[in-house]
């Protein structure tokens, strides 16, 4: 039996056909649309098109370098960036509850859990929960894998040695620009601010791709700042400074190392001072380095510089005698030596007496033999007036009275004789003194020695002014001499040191008045030494602002701190001794015990415990000296 169909059903089966028929000519005019497109855009437009894919990927790049290491001159690491993070914390992503985050994030950050809660609750949408975390903290709070919780990765400067170099360091803010010191000095070499930006390519989620970072884009650079400094003579000097403050309850001191081969420091530090690591809680005065900025009347310490000058100018000679009366009159103004109340006249003296017992009415004798205008020219020859050239910032220059004022007063070079009328920083101190120990040369102190690669060699130096010749090394070497009695023989006595030669002079002025006016009753006490004396290496002053008490002096409270100093020198550099056979001599003999034998109370001291007192012309002791207006030690 065939099967019949309805014409019903022949009309259904045509129009599903007819429909199939449809749907593939659609799909055949879409498949040919398409494969026109794509042959549209691969060949007519393909070029277009990656120009436009590398813009997108491209982007500009600053290359992350971190600021330089500084480093002391024999590599010790005093500065350097390292990764750091910030914590924030966003309540309304949190997705635990905030006492269970801040049980979590106790122990981590170092702080206890209710007030760590405290913070993590606060009424806003962004909160700095911590900064300066280290990376291991960092980790730590990321494998937490807390919802809320965001790391922001910055640099962070650190200072290992904190407090030793500070005065000369400086600080960096929190945007990381330098604030003080060499941090801020020395900005373009620190910062590489000479590297452009680069071109980078990134992913389309904004990562980089590996093979397309450009070469030297992170840390290639790897040149460091190295000081003159030396980090083992910088902590001895501050260790003695902050011992004799101590003792003689001074308000401030500083003391300074010049290397006199070129003007490099090995040591400059100031009293008190802070912690560059911690700069946000310190008071802003101490970032100012006050040997660089602060200006004193050096006193007695200039008094071998006068002798230098009026033998240069051929005022004296080596070997003139003055007589010292012990006090005058200059112009209606008294002058008298400090010790002119117990002594009275001294007679006649040796220009180098006259350095071993600091007598103020020599040093005027010596000046008046020259005119007032040549001192005068003299005195701006040497650099009075103006700066060191150091290189750190904000020195201040050294002032001197107008040159008519200086000339029409006869006060004037006669005060200036003794190292008052005028004002210096103790920078510019070492500076002058530098003369003499470099044979009659200006130097210019500096504490930057230069950038350095990863093998310790130089990669590029300052340019230093070139020194000048302003007195000659014959006169400057007499003078030494001179200077050397002070120390063997007069005021210096305190910082000699057995076996080794060194020149030196005492100095124990009045400070100027702050309101003008005058001389207030506090004192200023210093101390500068040169090592050796002959064929001389170092220059070594301490400046102790204001100490305390009866016996506070230049002999006293300085001179202990540059011998303590220098003898660093001596075993950090290995100088032998110049003269061994007083070393050999100090060495005690042990005699044979004798049980029965008991100490005598008249036995005599050790050589190194016996007083030798200044002495008056006939021999005689003369008593401690008292300080008074214009007397200087």
């Amino acid at each position: 039996m065939t099967p019949s169909f309805l014409p019903r059903d022949l009309a259904t089966i045509n129009l599903f056909k007819r429909r199939t028929v449809l749907i593939w000519i659609i799909l055949a005019v879409a498949m040919l649309g398409l494969v026109v497109r794509l042959v549209y855009l691969q060949v007519v437009t393909s070029s277009d098109l990656l120009e436009k894919a590398r813009r997108q990927q491209m982007f500009t790049l600053r290359p992350f370098i971190p600021r330089r290491t500084i480093t002391d001159r024999k590599g010790a690491v005093l500065a350097l960036d390292r990764p750091v993070y910030t914590l924030f914390a966003y309540p309304h992503l949190y997705k635990e509850k905030p006492e269970e985050i801040a049980a979590k994030l106790a122990p981590i950050l170092k702080r206890p859990a209710d007030k760590l809660l405290s913070v993590l609750t606060r009424d806003t949408t962004s909160i700095q929960v911590e900064y300066w975390l280290s990376e291991e903290s960092s980790d730590r709070i990321y494998n937490l894998r807390l919802d809320g919780l965001e790391l922001i990765q910055q640099r962070h400067r650190l200072y290992p040695q904190q407090d030793l170099a500070s005065e000369i360091l400086g600080y960096v803010n929190v945007d990381h620009r330098g604030q003080a010191g060499i941090e801020l000095s020395q900005e373009k070499l620190l910062e590489r601010t000479d590297q452009a930006p680069s071109v980078a390519q990134q992913d389309g989620n904004g990562k980089f791709i590996p093979n397309r970072i450009p070469a030297g884009m992170i840390n290639s650079d790897r040149t460091s700042l190295q000081m003159t400094i030396d980090s083992r003579i910088q902590r001895t000097a501050r260790q003695i400074l902050k011992q004799q403050m101590v003792k003689f309850s001074a308000k401030r001191g500083s003391v300074i190392v010049m290397d006199v081969r070129d003007g490099g420091l090995l040591t400059l530090v100031t009293e008190p001072t802070y912690d560059p690591n911690r700069y946000y809680e310190a008071d802003v005065k101490l970032f100012k380095n006050w040997a660089v900025s602060d200006l004193y009347e050096p006193g007695s310490t200039f008094k071998p510089l006068n002798v230098a000058i009026a033998i240069e100018a051929g005022a004296i000679q080596p070997d003139t005698v003055f007589n010292d009366e012990g006090a005058l009159t200059i112009g209606g103004w008294p002058v008298a030596n400090f010790d002119y109340e117990q002594v009275g006249a001294v007679g006649p003296l040796s220009i180098s007496q006259i350095l071993q017992r600091s007598s103020n009415v020599g040093m005027v004798h010596i000046i008046q033999r020259m005119k007032p205008s040549v001192y005068y020219g003299w005195l701006e020859r040497i650099g009075l007036g103006d700066i060191s050239g150091i290189d750190l910032p904000s020195e201040t220059p050294s002032t001197l009275k107008p040159q008519e004022q200086f000339i029409e007063y006869v006060i004037e070079p006669a005060t200036a004789a003794f190292g008052q009328g005028f004002s210096l920083t103790p920078i510019q101190m070492v500076q002058l003194h530098g003369i003499l120990a470099s044979g009659g040369k200006l130097l210019t102190p500096h504490v930057v020695k230069g950038l350095i690669n990863e093998e310790g060699e130089e990669y590029y130096q300052p340019k230093l002014p070139t020194p000048r010749q302003v007195i000659s090394p014959a006169t400057t070497q007499r003078v030494l001499e001179m200077m050397t009695d002070v120390v063997e023989k007069g005021t210096g006595l305190p910082a000699r040191i057995p076996g080794y030669r060194l020149a030196g002079k005492t100095g124990t002025a009045q400070k100027a008045s702050s309101t003008g006016g005058g001389y207030a009753n506090a004192k200023i006490t210093s101390f500068v030494g040169i090592f050796p004396s002959k064929e001389p290496r170092y220059v070594v002053i301490a400046v102790i602002d204001e100490p305390v008490g009866s016996d506070a002096f230049g002999s006293t409270v300085a001179a202990p701190i540059v011998k303590t100093v220098i003898e660093d020198i001596i075993v950090s550099e290995g100088i032998p001794p110049s003269h061994p056979e007083e070393v050999i001599s100090k060495i005690p003999t042990i005699p044979d015990p004798q049980p029965s034998a008991s100490p005598s109370p008249s036995a005599s001291p050790t050589q190194d415990a016996i007083p030798i007192p200044n002495t008056t012309p006939n021999g005689t002791p003369s008593p401690e000296p008292k300080p008074s207006r214009d007397r200087q030690q």
